[in-house]
């Protein structure tokens, strides 16, 4: 079976991920706060996992474009502005954060139903 194109950019996701832990345990620690550094780690966790579940999901064909969008999508806005917000951006940038979680828990609940249905 041929890998589709998302698993590579799901690959280099988690790559990024890894590269992330990196930049904060190494270079962030001594310049963010320590509820920055645990919002970072946050991001961080999230991207990671929502990734991992994207590759699994994606050997059910019930993982269909509109899961893969709530999801990944989910997971950018989420963890793209807890990042942000980690680094110190405006206040309002965290508000977008929940749309994010949000997006996430819809796909995973929305690819719920799809394999219920297939059952």
């Amino acid at each position: 079976m041929r890998a589709p194109p998302l698993a590579a950019w799901l690959a280099l996701d988690l790559a990024l991920a890894v590269l992330l832990g990196a930049f904060a345990a190494h270079l962030l620690r001594a310049r963010l706060s320590v509820p920055a550094l645990a919002t970072w780690d946050t991001a961080q966790r999230y991207q990671t996992w929502q990734a991992l579940g994207l590759l699994a999901c994606l050997r059910f064909t019930a993982c269909d474009r509109r899961v893969r969008s709530l999801i990944l999508g989910g997971s950018v806005v989420f963890s793209a502005s807890l990042y942000a917000v980690a680094l110190g951006a405006a206040k309002p940038v965290a508000w977008i954060t929940p749309l994010g979680g949000m997006a996430m828990v819809g796909g995973w609940l929305l690819l719920a139903w799809q394999l219920r249905q297939e059952a």
